[in-house]
Order: C-alpha cells, then structure tokens, then sequence
C-alpha cells in the first residue's frame, strides 16, 4: 500500500499558513526534500556524551525508583491459526439504493494441524440468512454464535488434518465504518460511490479496500494476514457496469432482468485482506508483458493518457522479474483508477487500486509522473502478495521492500543519482517522525494495526533494506532475495526468515544487522570531527555518537567507508567497523588531504554534522561522486554566501542532475547576475531537459527584471510542452500585461489537467468577471489534491471582486463541498479554508468603501460566510483536518 496521506496534514498547514495568490503559488516548483540533517549547517540537538563502553546494553538501564510495578510488555502475535482456510467462492449482488452486498460464500476449510469441532469466521455487521454445512451437494443447517464481529460455527463432526468440511453463508450486510487511520481514512471494507446517481459530476462505482482486517465487512473469512485461500468471485451487475476482481475473468453471463454475471478465477492462494472487486464504467486500456496480458482502467476521460498513467508498467515488470530470478507470478495485471478512495493505493493481487490523483493528461505527466506509486505496487506481487507478513508487527516486511523498490526502478531507470534524491526524501521523511516516536521495525507493542503504516515501516524499512546491500553487495543481494523469495513463495513470513535467506546464501551472520535495525530503535546521530597532524603526517576521523542512550541504541555498530582525497585524482578509500560511543580512526596521510568523506557510499541511515570548511565543501561538489555529496556541499555553500558561493553555483547549474541545477537556479544572486548569467538563464528556460529547472529559471528571469519578460513568456507558452512551464509563463504574463494574459487563458480553459486548471483561475480571478464565473463552478468538484485549496482560493477570489449574488452562489456551493464527508481531504480543506479566505476578503471590502450602507451589506453578508464556514469546521470528523482547522481565527 502506498500511503498518499502520510504528508497531508503537512503540506495543508503549509499551504493554509501562507495561502494561495494568484503567481507562483499555484506551482510547486522544486519539490525536492529540505535539506537534511547532514551537514554542517544543520540543527542537531546538542547531548552530554556520557561516557560508555562498548559492551553497553542496547538499551541503557534507567534508574530504579523504590516502587516498580514490573508487567510484561505488549506483545501483538500472529493470529494462532486452527483451520485452514483453502478455498473461497463468493456469489454477490449489491442494492445500490441501500448500499447493501446480498452475498452467498461457500469457503472450503480443514484443520491447520489440531483437531477441532469448531470454526470462528470474522463477519463484521452481518444479518446472517443461514450457515450450513454442505455435504456432497446436500446441506445441513449449523449451530452458530454471532457477536456482531465473529461467526463461531460448531461443526457436525470433529475434522483431523487433512480432512476438508465446506461451509455455505447466505447473508447480506451494508459495509459500515468504525473509524480510520492517518494511512486508510475508513476502514468500511467496501463503499458504493455515488449510490444513487444522483450527482452528475461523479460515476457510480462499487470498490474494496481489505487492509488490515476489513474484508470481512463485505465476505466472512479468516480475516488475517497469515491465511491464505484460492478463490472464485461471481459478480452481478448492471450490463452497462465493467466489473474487476483477482485472477481472470473466466465467464460472463447475461442475465434476463438486464445484469450480468461475471466470474473471476484466482487459481493460486494469496491472503483474505489482498481480495478485492471494483464495479464501474470504465475505459480499459489493454496491453502486454511477455505472455502477461495488462490492463489499465480508468475514466473514460482519461483513455487516451491510460498508459502514460501507468508509465512503464511492462519496463517495469521484465525488470524487477529479471533481477529478482523470479517471474511476475500472476496471472494477470490490472491497475484500475477509482473516485474517493480512502488511501493512495492498494497491492490487491493482480488488481491494484488507485486513488484518482494518478489521473493526469499526457501533458500533465510530463511534470509529474506516477512511477513511484506504481513500481511500489507492482513489486508488492513479491513482496507481500507472494510472500506475506504473518502478522501487522512484522509490516515492514511488506512496505519496507515496496519503497526500496521505488529507489531500485529509479536507480534502473533513471541513474543513481534520481535514486538517491528519492532515498533522500525518504530519509528526511522517516527523520521528521523520529524526532516526535521512535519504535522498532518490527513493532509488537502498537496500539492499533493501522500505526504500522508510517514512516518506519516504509522509508525506515527502506533505508534500512538499502544498507543491507551495501553490506553484503549487489550480486548477494539479489541471490539473497530469490533465495528468500523461492523458500517462502505463497507464505507468510518475519524478519527472521529474511535474515536467514540471506545468511544462507552469504555465509554472514547477520544477527547484529536484524537486532540493531530491524528490532531496536531509532538511528546514529553522529557528530564527525576531521584533524590532521602535520608532524606524525595522519588524518583522523573521531566519530561521536550522540542519539540519547535513554530513547534508542547507545551504540550502533555499522561498517562504513571513508575516502580520503588528496587531489582531484589521488583518492584512497579506507573501510571502518564504528562500534563505540566515541572513536577514533587514524590513517597515514603525507600530506593534508583535500577532503576526508565519512561514508563515501552515502548508504548510512544517521543525522551528522561535520566541522568540513566551505573550500572542502566546494572540493566536495566537484570530486565526490554521489549526488549527495553534490546535495549537501551546494546547499552549504550557497547558504554561506561566501566568496565560493557565485562560482559554485554557476557550475551547478550545469550539473547533470536536475535538481542540482534546480537548487543552483534557486540559489542564483540575480542582483549581481551579469548578461552571461541573463543569457545563461534563457538557454536554460527554454532548453533544459527538465521542466521544473525551465519553470524555475523562468521564475529568476523574472524576479530580475529580465527585459522582455513578457515577449519571453509569451514564446515560451508557444513552444513549451510542459504544462509547469507553461503555468508560469502564464503567471508571469499575467502580473506584467493582465489583459494579454486573457486570452491564453481562455486558450487552456479547456485543458483537463489540474494545474492547469488552478493556474487558468488565477488569471480569470485577478481579473473578476461574471463570465468566469461558470467554470469555476464547473470545475470546484473535480479538482483534487492540493491544486484544489489554490483553485477554490481563486474561486471565492473572483466572487468576492463580483456581487453579492455570486458571493452567496460561491459560498453556498463551498458549504455543500465541505459539508460532504465523502468528499475528498483536499476538497473539504479547500472549501473550509476559502470560506474563511471569503469571509476576511469581504471584511476587508467593508473596510474599504466609504458609504455606510455597502459598508453594513458587506458586514452582513461577511457574517453569513462565516456562519457557514463554521458549520464546515464543526461539521469534519477527519481528526486531521480538525486539527488544521483549529489555525482559523474568526
């Protein structure tokens, strides 16, 4: 699963904190990672280094007091597992007007080893028709309990091992939710979208989300991750819907009352939560790997983008099956787009659900494309549909190898250094959770299941992942994992059978590398001191380390690797063993080294800082190869504005990564910019390989007064592809020449894409007409995402510059927005925050006119916006957002 709301509250607090006008702000430009807690710059909180030795427990001891109350710690293990869930069939109808599943499950059990007279199924908010026993085509009614939650069936016979008994569940239920978490908003299992019909800007759909344990809100299984079943999906619908499960579709009837029947096969087993089924009106977009046949669904809208939405899907499937020695194992792929889904996406086995902000145009995708999101999914078919965590502690056994494998499709695809820059982000991420909870990797002692979906399980996991390979190097790396792979396909797993795959094919015992990262908690926080002894002719490297030895780890141990430069072409690598609170590591040098690099592979998960002056830092830029030595010594420098900093970054922006050229053009003095660098910024504008460098250098260009910016502009929409180019293009024509700005556009008015959109209603809202009116109304509902809070900040901007008519029009349908539960995140947070942005516009109006009578019609009517806005912010149940909320000030 792919967590789309692990930074929404974030990237919401930023965004209501410093608004959204009408210029730069309606695009992201460099949407890279700040700059991370590496180098000397950085804020570290600073530690009394208590002395330690080596021989320190993990974790150190805390003072007794006189009354200690001694318990166990929690322990959340894996579901004890009596019977054997072998085979499911499901035949389900859906009454759309009452949301209802109307469904028939036939499950085919035995037991797992004991023998037992009983069964316990999980069935959440059922009303139960029957549950029987069937026998050679015959059946015979079962005693059974229900709590509400559970089925306990008691069985007509004690069954043994091996012995197989079919239980037959006729029952209908209208999926309900108990709550949500950060990482899945509902957990209600199954939700019918638009039911009735009755919204003309929405499809009616029908579609699943099953993890953690939600599946059995719509079929009653064994609802753990440790079960595994084959199954058989009938499905009856509307002829006029498409229907999607696991498996293949091996028969479709039609019906004589107008549905249909379809049935979809899945052969081979996989866990209860990775079923699911979709139903809906759909584009499918068919396409094919080797003998795998691929499907895309999406809205019908969106056809003709279908396969640049799903980028590389093939590319992707023959390079994680080449690498891994081990072919995509399913019998097909489909990858379907549906509205209001409740998290980013979800590794369903041969049928991956997204969330419809992966929808964009053709154009849209040159700016931002979904390759993070699909690869992550597609490789959870290894891992965590093929081989599956046993129990919600052990997670990250799913989610750390689905991250790691958004950096190794990059790595593959697109250069190391595109890699790291996402390793980077994934650091930074896992960092900014750490400093507020640390807990292991695999973590028994969560509260609930969903806490397992953050930031350790997936960027920690990661990075963690990535070290291993460091260690052990590529070739055992990938022996390891098909290792790995072969002994536990169609099971479930912990860390420890990881561990023992890679052991097994290494010969290392890897005890200390699975307790340290995958057991224990938190990270080295290092402190790195360079010296030189120009007498004894030796460098020295004294590594502290200064993590809280109350909180995590005293002493982490690590091998690492530390390149010492004397030139730009003597360089020496010296390999190291850290494993003390403080040490120090002495290598003969005849003469100062240029450069000493602590862990010159940049694979270590720590925070650092350094004592490098800014001339090593600028040696740095130029010779160490990684793109984060590159990173950090650019930033460093930049920030200094040294006598270093001008020259430095007119060789970054000539880097071969585009964000180093990125944060180059960002860094850029303007002021002192001489007509080289003017010149050098147009070439860059109009040619550079990447569009967000184009846009940002278009953004310098014009914040120095360049001349003819708007003759720039103007060439740039006419040439450029790249919808972020041409937003800011638009942007800047439309701050310098208004009424030019106009017609381009009402030229992109009609584009689909969403940025474009936001950037299009910025221009018509600085210039209020009635006329524009209409398509912010056409387009308020379908807008998502954080483009949404810029493009109803531009709405209730144009209503407040039109009348009072359009005010009350433009307020009452942000109301409605905001007051829809099923509604996106983004769009509620829009609406909330527009209302309040309309009720402080028409405040300032009344401030401004003198007559007393538009002043009171402006007070009034301000008064009314707030009385809605307050129903919004009262009404939202999403404890995200009611926490945002709490910054609006009436």
């Amino acid at each position: 699963m792919k967590n789309f709301f692990f930074y929404l509250a974030t990237t919401l607090s930023i965004v209501f904190l410093f608004g959204c006008g009408t210029s730069k702000s309606s695009y992201e430009i460099y949407d890279g990672p700040p700059p991370p807690p590496i180098g000397q710059n950085a804020t570290v909180e600073e530690r009394f280094l208590d002395t330690l030795v080596v021989a320190a427990p993990r974790t150190a001891p805390q003072e007794e007091e006189e009354s200690v109350s001694y318990v166990l710690p929690i322990y959340r293990a894996s579901h004890a597992r009596i019977n054997n869930l072998v085979h499911t069939t499901l035949d389900l109808r859906f009454d759309w007007s009452s949301q209802k599943v109307i469904g028939k499950a036939t499950l085919v059990l035995e037991p797992f080893f004991y023998p037992t007279d009983s069964l316990m199924l999980d069935a959440k908010g059922f009303t139960l028709k029957s549950v029987q026993l069937e026998k050679k085509e015959t059946t015979t009614p079962l005693e059974y309990t229900y709590t509400g939650q559970q089925i306990d069936i008691q069985l007509d016979a004690t069954y043994t091992k091996g012995q197989k008994y079919t239980i037959v569940i006729d029952y209908e239920v209208i999926p309900s939710s108990s709550g949500g978490s950060e990482a899945i908003r509902s957990n209600q299992g199954l939700f019918f979208i638009n039911p009735t019909g009755e919204d003309p800007d929405k499809p009616q759909q029908i579609w699943t989300q099953g993890e953690t344990n939600w599946n059995s809100r719509w079929f009653p299984t064994i609802d753990h991750p440790n079960e595994r079943m084959s199954q058989d999906i009938f499905l009856t619908v509307e002829d006029r819907f498409l229907t999607l499960s696991n498996g293949n579709m091996i028969g479709s009837v039609k019906n004589t009352d107008g549905t249909r029947t379809d049935q979809w096969k899945m052969e081979q087993s996989h866990a209860p939560y990775l079923s699911m089924i979709a139903v809906g009106e759909f584009a499918v977009v068919k396409d094919q790997w080797r003998d795998l046949p691929l499907y895309y669904y999406v809205d019908p809208a969106f056809e003709s983008s279908a396969k640049g939405i799903f980028s590389n899907t093939p590319e992707m499937l023959e390079f994680f099956s080449s690498k891994l020695d081990y072919p995509f194992p399913w019998e097909k792929y489909a990858q379907i787009v549906v509205k209001d889904f409740v998290s980013g996406a979800m590794e369903n086995t041969s049928a991956v659900v997204f969330g419809d902000f992966v929808q964009k145009t053709n154009r849209e995708l040159i700016d931002n494309h979904n390759e993070d999101i699909v690869s992550h999914e597609l490789s959870h078919h290894w891992f965590g549909d093929l081989v599956t965590c046993e129990s919600w502690a052990n997670l990250t056994m799913n989610e750390a190898f689905a991250t790691y494998s958004e950096y190794l499709w990059f790595e593959h695809a697109y250069g190391v250094d595109e890699a790291d820059y996402h390793l980077l982000a994934d650091w930074n991420n896992y960092f900014n959770e750490a400093s507020l909870n640390t807990h292991p990797l695999i973590h028994f002692e969560y509260e609930n299941n969903e806490d397992m979906f953050d930031r350790h399980s997936y960027q920690k996991g990661g990075a963690v992942l990535h070290m291993l390979r460091n260690y052990v190097g590529d070739e055992a790396f990938w022996a390891s994992l098909n290792h790995y792979l072969k002994i536990n396909e169609y099971q479930s797993v912990e860390a420890h059978d990881l561990r023992l795959a890679f052991e097994a094919i290494t010969g290392k015992d890897l005890n200390w590398f699975f307790n340290q990262w995958f057991f224990d908690e938190g990270h080295p926080i290092l402190d790195i001191t360079y010296g030189y002894d120009e007498e004894g002719k030796q460098a020295t490297v004294t590594v502290k380390q200064t993590q809280d030895p109350k909180e995590v780890v005293p002493v982490f141990e690590f091998p690492v690797a530390i390149d010492i430069y004397f030139s730009e072409s003597d360089k020496r690598r010296e390999k190291v063993w850290v494993s003390q609170r403080e040490q120090v590591f002495t290598f003969d040098a005849p003469s100062q080294p240029k450069l000493v690099n602590f862990d010159g592979d940049r694979m270590l998960l720590t925070e650092r800082e350094e004592n490098k002056s800014e001339e090593e830092y600028a040696f740095q830029f130029e010779h160490a190869p990684k793109f984060m030595d590159r990173y950090e010594a650019l930033l460093t420098v930049a920030q200094s504005e040294s006598t270093l900093t001008e020259g430095l970054l007119r060789k970054a922006i000539k880097d071969p990564f585009w964000v180093i050229r990125a944060i180059a053009v960002d860094y850029l003095d303007m002021e002192t910019a001489d007509a080289n660098l003017v010149q050098e910024l147009n070439k860059i504008a109009s040619a550079d390989q990447h569009s967000q460098v184009r846009a940002l250098a278009l953004e310098k260009l014009y914040g120095s007064q360049a001349p003819n910016i708007s003759a720039t502009a103007k060439t740039i929409m006419q040439q450029d592809s790249a919808f972020i180019v041409i937003g800011m293009a638009l942007q800047i024509l439309a701050e310098e020449a208004p009424e030019e700005a106009l017609p381009y556009a009402e030229q992109y008015q009609n584009e689909k894409g969403n940025s474009m959109k936001t950037v299009v209603g910025g221009v018509f809202a600085a210039n209020p007409d009635k006329k524009y009116f209409p398509y912010f109304k056409e387009n308020i509902g379908s807008i998502d995402g954080p483009e949404a809070i810029a493009f109803a900040t531009h709405f209730q901007q144009l209503a407040v510059g039109l009348s009072m008519d359009e005010v009350t029009e433009a307020a009452s349908i942000l109301e409605s927005n905001g007051l829809d539960l099923d509604d996106s995140l983004w769009r509620r947070a829009a609406s909330a925050k527009a209302l309040v942005d309309l009720r402080n516009g028409l405040l300032e109006k009344a401030a401004e006119v003198k007559e007393l009578m538009k002043q009171e019609a402006y007070q009034t009517q301000a008064a009314a916006v707030e009385a809605q806005a307050k129903k919004v912010i009262e009404n939202e149940t999403d404890p995200q957002l009611t926490e945002l909320y709490q910054q609006f000030k009436f």
